[in-house]
């Protein structure tokens, strides 16, 4: 079914397209990415049984694919997970000749070095970015999330060095409680809804464009006003972060895995640890085993110089959106979004 107002909210809202049923034209088709079912998964409760059984991954990948590499950051996930990988090829991504989070680079320098890993760089600025991106919206059917055109080009990398697998840690932090921000308080729903949506589409949309997203909310409503959050993460949050690593890998024809969504914790989430500082607290724990010597670094979402990239941009024209924006109150990732969203439009309407 064809809902343009519907598509254009839901990816301005939650950086995907929510509901399957729906497609911004006749000629596109969005596509959703599933994690595996939890039927799937393996319980774990300690560091001992984390690292057994990613280990015990490792085993099976080693004998069906001849060449593996490995996306890596400056941060534990990754780093955990270049640890049973010694010998093989890394990936880091390298931006503003390496000046844009030189701390994070040089960390991943480091866990390189450790484990013997050839690194490789892959350099990214807005000619890469703007190279990439019409290529995977069109695959997703829709405006696509600002990590994916570096992915696509790192699996682009990887694929022309023989790799014929990329390893990646990002599921680490929905199943471990890494999103100590969310996670940090119990929300009432219009606080959670108001944390949540990553760029309210009423703000940005005129009137005539708008779908009011708070019926996805609703789903996960409690009495006196609360909301089920957690279960909402899992949910909600899950999908958007899975699709943009499935469609980038995807559309650069390149088999990925990530050995944390194999993985389900066996006991809850202790949000008190969490809320105590200590996010991720099986994998703080898993890190300090595999790097005994070394700090444990903060937590950061994947970068990409967003804020630079859209410094000096004035806003979309296009009559979906309102007008005289005042850009300098939106962040350099909803800059990202609704530059995303223009761009698609123009290039698929007709």
């Amino acid at each position: 079914m064809i809902n343009k107002d519907y598509c254009m909210s839901s990816y301005l809202a939650l950086r995907y397209i929510e509901d399957d049923n729906y497609d911004f034209f006749e000629h596109t088709r969005h596509k959703i990415f599933k994690p595996i079912d939890d039927a799937q998964k393996i319980l774990v409760d300690n560091a001992d049984e984390i690292d057994e059984a990613i280990s015990s991954q490792f085993e099976d990948l080693r004998k069906n694919y001849k060449k593996l590499g490995v996306m890596l950051s400056g941060g534990m996930d990754s780093a955990i997970v270049a640890s049973y990988m010694p010998g093989c090829e890394a990936y880091t991504f390298r931006f503003l000749n390496g000046e844009f989070e030189s701390d994070e680079l040089k960390r991943a320098e480091h866990y390189a070095e450790i484990n013997n890993l050839k690194l490789n760089y892959v350099d990214i600025n807005w000619d890469v970015i703007d190279k990439n991106l019409d290529e995977i919206m069109k695959l997703k059917g829709a405006p696509v999330h600002s990590i994916e055109p570096q992915i696509y080009q790192a699996a682009i990398k990887a694929k022309d060095d023989g790799v014929d697998l990329m390893l990646i840690g990002e599921s680490s932090d929905l199943i471990f409680g890494g999103m100590d921000k969310l996670l940090s308080r119990d929300w009432s729903f219009d606080e959670f809804y108001s944390r949540y949506v990553f760029l309210e589409p009423c703000e940005v949309l005129n009137e005539n464009f708008i779908f009011d997203m708070h019926y996805l909310f609703e789903r996960y409503r409690q009495p006196d006003n609360q909301i089920n959050f957690l279960k909402f993460l899992d949910d909600i949050f899950a999908l958007e972060s899975f699709s943009s690593y499935s469609n980038a890998f995807n559309a650069a024809k390149l088999n990925y895995y990530d050995p944390y969504a194999k993985l389900k914790m066996r006991s809850k989430l202790d949000l008190n640890r969490i809320r105590r500082g200590e996010s991720k607290y099986l994998i703080r724990a898993l890190f300090a085993k595999k790097y005994p010597d070394i700090k444990i670094p903060n937590k950061n979402p994947m970068p990409r110089p967003v804020d630079y990239y859209f410094r000096d941009w004035s806003g979309p024209v296009r009559p979906e959106f309102k007008n005289n924006l005042d850009m300098q109150k939106f962040s350099g990732n909803q800059k990202w979004q609704l530059y995303c969203l223009e761009r698609f439009l123009n290039k698929f309407e007709n």
